[in-house]
């Protein structure tokens, strides 16, 4: 495999970074869900829609900037979680960064690709089409969250300004049963099974 394929450059290295898929195995990773649903492939992780539920690191993280290179098929819909800390609650104890076939300008809802689900919408849609793959930083330190996608910031959020179950920012509705300013910042990573298949490589993270 090349640099770019699960493997760090020798900046990387220099700057901390440590590999969270080799690239071959699943090691360091576990399944909330039916083990078959997913998978290694060519030197990625795929989602074979096979009921996996949710794949996550079996070590729990805090303050850190991670990368994670995806591509989607059409109708695709999953996410990336963090600050994940109860394995039997990802939904209402995990921020999710939205993956959905979403591609075009329009696209900038809180349920489309790049948002913060539900609670932040992406400034602009910088997903590429169907078939590419997407290289995306997401930074959590504190209580602050910026997740980048191709190049350019889309999101952000003060985790400390939800303070209320159920509630946004504004007072409208949430379906979170949860405050988020309340529950723990350290906790899994993790990626959602939600119907249709899909591919992750280059999982690399760093502290912050």
């Amino acid at each position: 495999m090349g640099a770019g394929d699960n493997a760090l450059t020798e900046a990387e290295r220099n700057e901390g970074w440590k590999l969270l898929f080799d690239g071959e195995t699943l090691d360091g990773w576990g399944a909330t869900g039916n083990d078959e649903g997913w998978a290694v492939d060519d030197g990625n992780i795929v989602c074979t829609v096979k009921r996996g539920g949710y794949l996550y690191t079996e070590a729990q993280f805090e303050d850190y900037s991670l990368k994670l290179d995806f591509k989607i098929e059409a109708g695709c819909n999953s996410g990336i979680f963090f600050m994940w800390s109860d394995l039997d609650d990802p939904v209402n104890t995990g921020l999710e960064i939205q993956i959905l076939d979403t591609y075009g300008p329009d696209r900038t809802g809180v349920h489309d690709c790049g948002a913060i689900y539900e609670l932040v919408p992406p400034t602009k849609q910088t997903m590429r089409p169907v078939g590419e793959w997407n290289e995306t930083v997401l930074t959590f330190k504190g209580d602050d969250v910026t997740f980048a996608m191709n190049g350019e910031t889309v999101a952000e959020m003060d985790v400390s300004e939800w303070t209320e179950p159920h509630t946004h920012k504004d007072g409208s509705r949430t379906k979170f049963t949860k405050a988020w300013a309340g529950l723990p910042r350290r906790g899994h990573i993790g990626l959602q099974d939600h119907g249709g298949k899909l591919w992750f490589k280059n999982i690399k993270l760093r502290s912050v």
